[in-house]
C-alpha cells in the first residue's frame, strides 16, 4: 500500500500562507484559543516523515522553535538546492517535490506530511500526489504575501470531506479523487 501524502496548512481568508515578508504572524490572528483543538497532534500520531522546502526550514529552526526542533520524532526531508550535511533523520536533497514524494510513497513507513512552501505544494498538487487536503483558514485578510498555491496546470478536483470550525479558524478536509 502507497503511503498517505497530508497537506495540512493554514491560510488567510484571501489565500496567503505568509506576509509579503515572508513572516507568518497573522496565523496567530489575534484568536483568544477557547476551545481545545487537537487537530495537529491528531495529524502528529499518523505520520513518520515530513517534507518541506528550505526556506520552511529556516523558519521553523530560527523562528518558530529555536529551542527545539518541532519534529524530532520524524524523519524531515528538506528540499535545498544548497544541501548540508545529512543526519539520521534530517536529510538535505536536491530532488524534485515530485521525486522525492514519488520516492518516499514506495517505502515502508507511515503517512507523510507536505509542511511547505508554496514552491513545493504546486508541483505536488499539479501531479496529483497529495491524498488528503487539510486546510486551515484563518480569519484575516492580508491583500498581499505569498500564496498557497504558486500557478500550475490545472484543475485538481478533489472530493470534499469534512469542515468544521474552532476559535474562529475553519478546517477543511478534501482528498484527491
Amino acid at each position: 500500500m502507497s503511503r498517505e501524502v497530508i497537506l495540512y496548512i493554514a491560510a488567510s481568508i484571501d489565500g496567503y500562507i505568509a506576509e509579503a515578508d515572508g513572516s507568518i504572524d497573522f496565523l496567530g490572528g489575534g484568536i483568544e484559543a477557547v476551545e481545545e483543538d487537537t487537530s495537529y497532534q491528531e495529524l502528529m500520531k499518523k505520520i513518520d516523515t515530513v517534507v518541506m522546502g528550505r526556506t520552511t526550514y529556516d523558519q521553523v529552526v530560527n523562528e518558530l522553535s529555536s529551542d527545539q526542533y518541532p519534529y524530532e520524532e520524524q524523519s524531515s526531508y528538506i528540499i535545498t538546492s544548497h544541501p548540508e550535511e545529512n543526519t539520521e533523520k534530517l536529510i538535505f536533497t536536491s530532488q524534485t517535490p515530485v521525486e522525492l514524494i514519488q520516492d518516499l510513497k514506495e517505502q515502508n513507513g507511515e503517512a507523510i506530511w507536505v509542511v511547505g512552501g508554496a514552491s513545493i505544494i504546486a508541483p505536488l498538487v499539479e501531479a496529483k500526489l497529495i491524498d488528503t487536503y487539510i486546510l486551515t483558514t484563518i480569519p484575516t485578510i492580508l491583500g498581499k504575501g505569498i500564496r498557497l498555491f504558486n500557478e500550475f496546470e490545472g484543475p485538481v478536483n478533489l472530493k470534499f470531506k469534512q469542515v468544521y470550525e474552532k476559535n474562529d479558524m475553519v478546517y477543511t478536509t478534501y482528498s484527491n479523487r
